[in-house]
């Protein structure tokens, strides 16, 4: 499977971004992650192909994952970004059960879209 992230940039804390990655066809496990330099990757939203979601703690009430199958995309809504946010995201799917945020159980990793965000 191919992954392609979009739509990262700069914003101002308390603003919103949405993040989409396209897939070439879909896995039973599908997640955003991020990462900082010096530090392992995070894994802040999965969902799987029941329609299951879980998100990190830190991104909970804030961040909202969907997928379009028609489309073969799946978007990571962010509102009220703050500055511990900036980072940079990866798509990442799997196939391993159950999905976790764990980025050990994901086989299949976009390039990574940047996400910056100014107090």
């Amino acid at each position: 499977v191919q992954l392609a992230e979009s739509g990262g940039g700069s914003v101002q804390a308390g603003g919103s971004l949405t993040l989409s990655c396209e897939y070439s066809y879909d896995q039973f496990c599908m997640g955003w992650f991020r990462q900082v330099p010096g530090k392992e990757r995070e894994g802040i939203a999965i969902l799987d192909s029941g329609g299951g979601v879980k998100y990190a703690e830190s991104v909970k009430g804030r961040f909202t994952i969907s997928k379009d199958n028609a489309k073969r995309t799946l978007d990571l809504q962010m509102i009220g970004l703050k500055a511990e946010d900036a980072a940079r995201y990866y798509c990442a799917a799997g196939h391993r059960f159950p999905c976790s945020l764990s980025s050990s159980n994901y086989e299949r990793w976009g390039q990574g879209t940047r996400v910056t965000v100014s107090s």
